[in-house]
């Protein structure tokens, strides 16, 4: 690729990054250094706690190189011929003991209050079952006239303009804006794990075992992406998630469609895995 062109996408990157807008914030993007822009309540905390700790770990970073320039040339050999002999400094011990207990504490307090709020699971507004498959995801809407529904990933020769690879699924999640919606995650083969980056959610998906989180609420309309995140076999980086988030009047819409398109899905994922391995 000649140089001139190089540049132009360098800057039209750069440009692309600078715009303002939901798509950003939905999906990750190329030269991304930082969490995906945050959508619910619990990720903006999660983002604000990343970034004390950038901060206090910068310090200190700083501070001890600075220790260590100030030693390497006031204590060599060359400035120092005759070095001390001092085996104990009580100012200084009492320092070093007492400084970092401080820097622990102030850790600590954002921290247990984050892990608290991510845990605690408030009044939802609805419940969404996701199973983890070898390899996509089920997913049942008990609240809604209890219907199922896979969500593959969409080949790349699939594809629409505007879909990302390797994210974008054939049936989304759909939520309503301005709710809280509570996960229930689960296996039905080998460890998942049920991610959202843009939502602060991360559980693993379990055989035999019902985990439950949740998120919201998310105050813009748009689709958010995430992937499985935990090691499931070899084709893991292939099951991403979608949710795709509307407003109310168009959430009791889709549900009205999906209660129909999705009726005869009551087989159990079990036969839907071997039919697909039929076909493979």
């Amino acid at each position: 690729m000649p140089i001139s062109a190089r540049i132009f996408r360098f800057l039209l990157m750069l440009g692309t990054l600078a715009l303002p807008g939901a798509a950003l914030a939905a999906q990750p993007h190329p030269w991304q250094t930082n969490f995906q822009e945050a959508a619910t309540p619990l990720m903006e905390q999660i983002t604000s706690f990343h970034n004390l700790l950038l901060v206090i770990i910068t310090v200190i970073t700083i501070f001890v190189l600075f220790l260590l320039i100030w030693v390497v040339l006031k204590f060599n050999a060359r400035a120092n011929p005759n070095p001390s002999k001092t085996t104990h400094n009580t100012a200084i011990e009492v320092l070093w003991t007492v400084i970092p207990v401080v820097i622990l504490v102030v850790i600590a307090v954002p921290s247990f209050k984050l892990l608290y709020y991510s845990d605690t699971i408030p009044e939802a507004d609805m419940t969404i079952k996701a199973t983890g498959h070898q390899w996509y995801w089920s997913y049942e809407y008990s609240d809604h006239g209890k219907f199922t529904f896979d969500a593959n990933m969409v080949a790349d020769e699939d594809l629409k303009p505007g879909q990302p690879r390797l994210l974008e699924t054939d049936n989304r999640i759909v939520v309503p804006v301005d709710s809280v919606i509570r996960v229930q995650v689960t296996a039905g083969d080998v460890l998942h794990s049920w991610a959202m980056p843009s939502f602060g959610v991360k559980i693993d998906a379990i055989p035999g075992r019902l985990n439950e989180t949740w998120f919201g609420p998310v105050k813009r309309e748009g689709v958010y992406y995430g992937q499985c995140s935990e090691l499931c076999g070899t084709r893991h980086g292939f099951m991403p998630i979608a949710v795709e988030v509307v407003s109310k009047e168009k959430f009791d819409a889709w549900v009205e469609k999906a209660k129909k398109e999705f009726a005869a899905n009551d087989d159990g994922p079990a036969i839907r895995m071997l039919a697909q391995n039929e076909t493979k």
